[in-house]
């Protein structure tokens, strides 16, 4: 198997990491946290004006017709300036819906509108008792003329506070935890009924928990059949697992390389702490975890595009059991040869291991992951 990049795809790996080693330093991260949405509107402008935000859309849409691989250059460049924008929720998560699910009017509407940076998306689709098992769907649609009228609860919307748009699943027919009979529901920020609690996540990016009372749905605007998006949701999902192992991939690689330069610079009884033999020892072991993850994402990233539902859910989760390990390792090695400054809000290396918990807490842990693996094989 091929692992080359091809010379289109080193030219866009490239162009992100110019524009980020430029624009998105530690101190920048900073500014544009404190900004409104908690990112950078103007960063995000630029982003569309790179093609990032067009990249995984079919051409007749205006996109670029990029695939799993490309998202994968895309996202470890991301995780290694620890972006905050809502590129995730839009891109990877609302606009693989729309991709897998849309038919062509909704299409044509929505996707020009993510790509040129007019709308911000997020994907409703876990609830507070659901934990990582996304068919456990308390939400309900209620059929009502030529509409739908929505009830329930959604939590963890990623930047669904700041979002343009949300998609939600709402169960349409069946017990609460089927697979049948879950609706994708394509719904307004502001539609009457809809109210959102924003917060901060544990990383520093931002949430919210949604409620529905008796929000009304046009037809136009239900993605696919209204009791068949499981699939879609979850082909969806396995396209998120592989995007998150790469960018956990991206932050580990800055967090080596932060380790590194630390333990030649900083002295602790008249020497550079990097030539004591153990702690040598650990970093190497931290780049053992880094490269077994890159080959894992790497090989997520080959498999995400697989039509056969079992042979992409065992590529996917066996990459995310090896990130949500690597997340631990790493991290709690570049703590520990930081000492106490690595501890502190001012310093970079606990801000990425904070994000690396919360990769491998997204979409299912390794625990999950490895129990699922384990029932796919």
């Amino acid at each position: 198997m091929n692992f080359d990049l091809t010379e289109e795809q080193r030219l866009l790996k490239d162009s992100i990491e110019r524009l980020l080693q430029d624009k998105y330093g530690f101190n920048e991260r900073g500014v544009y946290a404190s900004q409104g949405p908690g990112y950078s509107d103007a960063m995000w402008s630029r982003y569309a004006e790179l093609g990032l935000l067009a990249m995984p859309f079919a051409e007749e849409y205006g996109g670029f017709g990029g695939g799993p691989v490309e998202t994968m250059i895309v996202m470890e460049a991301f995780g290694r300036a620890l972006i905050l924008e809502p590129y995730f929720p839009t891109v990877v998560l609302a606009g693989g819906i729309l991709r897998h699910g849309a038919n062509h009017a909704q299409k044509a509407e929505l996707i020009p509108a993510i790509a040129h940076g007019r709308a911000k998306f997020a994907l409703g689709c876990i609830e507070p008792q659901s934990r990582y098992d996304l068919f456990d769907v308390e939400t309900k649609a209620r059929k009502d003329g030529n509409g739908w009228i929505l009830n329930g609860v959604k939590a963890l919307v990623q930047h669904g506070d700041s979002a343009d748009k949300i998609i939600l699943t709402a169960r349409t027919t069946g017990d609460r935890r089927e697979r049948q009979g879950i609706g994708l529901f394509l719904l307004d920020s502001d539609a009457p009924g809809l109210r959102r609690r924003g917060y901060p996540t544990h990383s520093g990016l931002r949430a919210a928990d949604i409620t529905l009372d008796n929000v009304r749905v046009d037809a136009a605007n239900v993605i696919g059949e209204p009791d068949e998006g499981f699939p879609v949701l979850a082909r969806v999902a396995d396209e998120a697992v592989a995007a998150l192992c790469a960018e956990a991939v991206g932050a580990f690689a800055k967090m080596h390389a932060i380790t590194l330069d630390y333990l030649k610079t900083r002295e602790q009884f008249g020497k550079k702490i990097g030539s004591f033999q153990v702690l040598q020892h650990r970093a190497v072991d931290m780049l053992v975890d880094l490269e077994q993850s890159r080959s894992m994402a790497i090989y997520a990233a080959i498999m995400a595009g697989e039509s056969d539902v079992h042979e992409r859910g065992r590529a996917v989760s066996a990459a995310k059991v090896q990130i949500g390990r690597s997340a631990k390792a790493i991290g709690q090695q570049s703590i520990q040869l930081h000492g106490g400054i690595g501890m502190t809000m001012e310093f970079s290396i606990g801000h990425y291991f904070k994000h690396v918990i919360m990769i491998d807490k997204l979409f299912g842990d390794a625990d999950y992951h490895l129990g699922r693996l384990a029932a796919l094989m």
